[in-house]
């Protein structure tokens, strides 16, 4: 993150475990300076009661939800991985997923279902959605983030195969442009034993199915 990093630690409430927040007070300034002149150009009163602090809290907003590039996704997944003897399919779904349209700057909001077959090592189910979540929040495209999650996986543990399905909504088709409000993207990624056609309906079973 550079100099001058400004540390802040969430509550274990606010995600199920303990989030760190980290902002550079020095692109936080050079952002909230550039942030006061847009919203000078959209026509604001940038000294009015409610604006003073916008800039800075733009700034601060922007720099965490684009924070996943200062993340080696691969790392997260190499600090808890072990040697297990389990060669079955393992599925994480449902995992939350918030980003930010590269295209406009507005964000897509879903969720993300993440399989995989071990080959002789196995990582921590937490792990899972760490990973998700560093690829997520970068400005993205979702097919790219798709790609992205199965590569690192693919490539960090060589398993026998790897799946992963997004499903979301984006603000860009809802706020604006065609404002279609209940369009739902879907992408999928599939490697190995998933591209045969009995794996992956497998787990797509899987995923419909309700266990509970």
């Amino acid at each position: 993150m550079g100099n001058n990093v400004v540390p802040f630690k969430g509550s274990e409430e606010e995600g199920g475990y303990e989030r760190l927040d980290q902002y550079n007070e020095k692109k936080i300034s050079k952002l909230a300076e550039l942030y006061r002149e847009a919203l000078i150009e959209l026509g604001e009163d940038v000294e009015r009661e409610g604006l003073v602090k916008t800039p800075e809290r733009m700034a601060k907003a922007m720099q965490y939800l684009t924070h996943g590039y200062d993340i080696e996704p691969a790392d997260i997944l190499r600090s808890a991985l072990f040697h297990e003897d389990h060669s079955q399919m393992v599925i994480v779904k449902d995992i939350e997923i918030f980003s930010m349209c590269e295209h406009h700057m507005l964000p897509f909001i879903g969720k993300a279902h993440v399989a995989y077959i071990p080959n002789g090592k196995i990582v921590g189910l937490s792990k899972i959605p760490r990973l998700v979540d560093a690829f997520a929040r970068r400005l993205q495209v979702q097919e790219r983030l798709t790609e992205q999650i199965k590569s690192c996986l693919h490539e960090t543990l060589e398993p026998q195969g790897v799946a992963v399905v997004i499903e979301a909504r984006h603000l860009c088709m809802q706020m604006r442009g065609v404002q279609k409000q209940n369009s739902v993207t879907t992408t999928s990624a599939f490697t190995g034993a998933f591209e045969k056609d009995s794996t992956r309906k497998e787990f797509i079973q899987l995923l419909s199915a309700d266990l509970a």
